[in-house]
């Protein structure tokens, strides 16, 4: 079983996943747009370019999201995407790439529990946390 989070977006799934990509040095392996699927005919000219579906591979680890119909959009809340670091150098990158244009509600740091951790909303609104339990 692979357990992956999903995020939903209203309309920067695409520059979301793009700037993911970068921060976290991964692939996107597959983008669909809704003006894409066999349904498109049925799909408005303003929702035609946004994301159906996007999965960006990073290691062995992977990231999805997706457009919400603008009708059904909704903050996030209640979660974080958490990423879990070997090297606090590498945490520190990261979490300062992700932070970018953003907003931090907890600066990295060392913690009684890891080497570095951190808390944040992108850009885009979604919130992360940075944990590195390794001094390496």
């Amino acid at each position: 079983m692979q357990l992956n989070p999903y995020l939903n977006f209203n309309g920067q799934c695409e520059a979301a996943f793009k700037f993911y990509e970068q921060c976290l040095g991964g692939k996107i392996v597959a983008k669909f747009t809704y003006g894409e699927t066999p349904a498109a005919e049925h799909v408005s000219a303003e929702s035609r370019d946004r994301m159906m579906h996007v999965r960006l591979v990073v290691g062995d680890a992977v990231l999805m999201g997706s457009d919400s119909p603008p009708e059904l959009f909704e903050e996030q809340k209640g979660m974080y995407v958490s990423l879990n670091i070997d090297s606090p150098a590498e945490a520190e990158r990261i979490f300062h790439a992700l932070a970018e244009g953003g907003s931090v509600r907890m600066p990295i740091e060392e913690t009684f529990w890891a080497a570095r951790f951190g808390m944040l909303v992108d850009r885009f609104g979604i919130p992360w946390m940075i944990n590195c339990e390794n001094a390496k």
